[in-house]
């Protein structure tokens, strides 16, 4: 890499702090390309961006970001990976690092929080983002499904009523028969 390569990448690396919300540092030591493709590929499917980076131009990228408590982390042969939904990027991570002992957490940031290995591995046992958008739906249909039947309940009542009523004294046209 030349000058003007590395100053683009601290450049790209610092938009991606400043606009993501979560990242985990990660160290893949060892890994084969397989591996890495296998990785790369899960967390694409979970919306999320695996990239391994160079400590020193990452540590320039985090200066200035809510993200710069991370940088103690970069040590050896890491790899940043960042998400706008954090619990889906933990998940996928603390999974691959449950199947590959190659791949081990170190930690990540949380916005300003700074999360160990243990937090991130919190983090991904919480439902995920959509997960909890849809209960959060189920909770506000519920009560509307169930305004909707007390509304109904009187109408139906009233019909019944009249039903029972019509039964007990029969119609006009039952009479004039």
């Amino acid at each position: 890499m030349d000058r003007t390569e590395k100053r683009e990448f601290v450049a790209e690396l610092a938009a991606v702090f400043a606009e993501t919300s979560f990242v985990v540092v990660t160290r893949n030591a060892g890994m084969t390309v397989a591996e890495v493709t296998e990785l790369r590929r899960r967390m694409r499917a979970a919306g999320a961006k695996f990239r391994v980076a160079k400590n020193r131009l990452a540590t320039l990228a985090l200066d200035g970001t809510r993200f710069a408590g991370i940088a103690p982390l970069l040590t050896g042969p890491t790899a940043l990976a960042w998400c706008m939904d954090p619990v889906a990027v933990a998940k996928v991570a603390i999974e691959f690092a449950r199947t590959n002992d190659k791949f081990v957490v170190l930690g990540g940031a949380l916005g300003t929080q700074m999360l160990d290995v243990s937090g991130v591995k919190a983090l991904s046992e919480l439902p995920s983002l959509d997960a909890l958008r849809a209960g959060l739906v189920g909770m506000i249909q519920t009560p509307a499904t169930r305004i909707a039947g007390i509304l109904q309940a009187p109408g139906g009542q009233i019909a019944r009523v009249l039903a029972a009523y019509a039964d007990k004294h029969g119609t006009p046209q039952d009479e004039a028969a």
